[in-house]
């Protein structure tokens, strides 16, 4: 029952998200940027039971995931001003946050941990 209540809520958010986004796009990008699913996920973490402990190292892989995002969201928002398909901005996208995120675990050794 608490596996429905999570994908229910989380829907719920992602849906009203979209449907602000849809009507205007600035405010919805603000909204999204919102820590939405770190908070939620926490929130699901906390009232399954899990310790601080188990807490603290998801909010620091949370900080740790920020900058390679930020990069995602940045080569997305230059090739799609650029005019790129929409799959290959994702692509893209998604191949930097990788790399980025390789490249930050060589040259920090995953601090966080």
């Amino acid at each position: 029952m608490f596996a429905l209540v999570k994908v229910v809520v989380s829907a719920i958010v992602i849906g009203f998200v979209t449907e602000v986004a849809r009507r205007y796009p600035a405010i919805g990008g603000i909204i999204a940027a919102l820590p939405l699913v770190s908070l939620l996920s926490l929130f699901w973490l906390y009232f399954q039971g899990e310790e601080a402990k188990i807490l603290s190292k998801f909010v620091y892989g949370v900080l740790w995931g920020f900058p390679a995002t930020a990069f995602l969201l940045l080569i997305i928002a230059l090739c799609l001003k650029a005019s790129f398909p929409f799959i290959l901005s994702i692509g893209l996208g998604i191949g930097g946050w990788g790399i980025f995120l390789m490249m930050q675990n060589i040259l920090f050794k995953n601090i966080f941990y």
